[in-house]
């Protein structure tokens, strides 16, 4: 009889807060544009269930924290109490398989047309005023169109913030483990962080310090207890990172330091984790080398490197396939590796990684 062979690294367990993971292999946040009328509708039960393992964590598709945040048309939100009514089936389905289960909470910010909302007047809000260039989509044909956005008055700024705040008690409400509040890829928060975008000449603008303003009063914000029962608290909070990516045009000068600076900072708030997007995904859904590494920004995370491990916990999300995953938790890289299109088009991806069985194609 042949010896067993060994558990890849992507495959042990880890303890991830108070909850215990089977395995390090997460599904990435991904748009699904499904939702109608801003409602997560009865088939998104089977796409997440079939991609739930026994102690897997899910990251579900980013959710608007109010109708002013859709950058798209048919994406969900948590700003309603039918929405959370919405969500709890799924959310049930998932923890009946024994899944952990996210929400990502988001604002596009200038990444949207103002068909995305109610109100079919409304100017998207951003942190500024500077426009978006049309985008080829990812079939290499569509153009999405962006209305020209208004700059957000700092009068106006704490209602955004408390958006998130009540937007991740919602998730609470409805039974989600917690939230990762989206400060990626080009949306609002990033836009106030990248000095690409970010012209403003308020508190809210020019030093490093004062672009990362917005985002670190959104996590205070979610972080604090709120009440007896709903509370969100920092052990049910992450967040997602892109200093690298140029993202719908929202690039920075000096990515390293905003990385370094967002992270030393999230350790005062004792977050659950920090999700970072690889250097080597400079823009969306294209992987090109890069000299830049995550490792400076994984190391200051939640402390030092101590006895091969780390206090935070650190998740890296772009480009992996099965060996630089292992590689990447292997080498103190990262704890838990997020996977998007592989996980879309193999719902089993846990399994396939075990077995390092043939993978199914994900298409654009």
């Amino acid at each position: 009889m042949s010896a067993q062979a060994p558990t890849i690294p992507l495959l042990t367990p880890y303890k991830l807060g108070k909850f215990n993971l089977s395995h390090r292999v997460v599904l990435a946040p991904l748009t699904r544009w499904r939702s109608y009328n801003n409602l997560p509708q009865p088939h998104a039960i089977l796409y997440y269930s079939q991609r739930t393992t026994n102690g897997g964590l899910l990251i579900a598709e980013a959710s608007g924290v109010s109708d002013t945040a859709q950058g798209f048309a048919d994406m969900p939100g948590l700003w309603s109490k039918e929405q959370v009514e919405a969500w709890k089936p799924i959310v049930d389905a998932v923890h009946a398989k024994g899944g952990v289960f996210f929400c990502q909470i988001w604002h596009a910010g200038r990444v949207s047309n103002s068909g995305a909302f109610s109100n079919k007047w409304s100017a998207p809000i951003s942190c500024t005023d500077k426009p978006l260039t049309p985008q080829v989509l990812s079939d290499g044909v569509d153009v999405a169109e962006f209305t020209p956005p208004r700059q957000l008055r700092t009068d106006e700024i704490p209602q955004i913030v408390n958006d998130f705040r009540l937007a991740a008690l919602n998730a609470i409400e409805a039974g989600f483990d917690g939230v990762e509040i989206h400060g990626a890829n080009g949306y609002l928060i990033d836009q106030f962080m990248k000095d690409q975008v970010n012209d403003r000449t308020d508190q809210y603008g020019g030093s490093l310090e004062n672009r990362c303003r917005f985002a670190l009063e959104i996590i205070e914000a979610v972080v604090n207890k709120t009440g007896p029962v709903n509370e969100t608290g920092a052990d049910k909070v992450g967040i997602r990172l892109s200093p690298f990516a140029d993202y719908m045009e929202s690039g920075d000068s000096n990515p390293e330091a905003l990385g370094l600076y967002m992270v030393q900072s999230l350790n005062k708030y004792g977050i659950l984790y920090c999700h970072v997007i690889e250097p080597r995904m400079k823009e969306a859904a294209v992987k090109s080398e890069s000299a830049d590494s995550l490792l400076p920004t994984r190391k200051a995370f939640n402390g030092t490197f101590i006895a091969a491990t780390f206090s935070g916990t650190f998740m890296a999300n772009g480009g992996f396939d099965r060996e630089d995953g292992n590689n990447a938790v292997a080498e103190g890289g990262a704890d838990l590796i997020a996977y998007g299109r592989w996980f879309l088009s193999n719902p089993d991806l846990p399994k396939r990684f075990e077995f390092n069985a043939p993978l199914n194609k994900w298409y654009a």
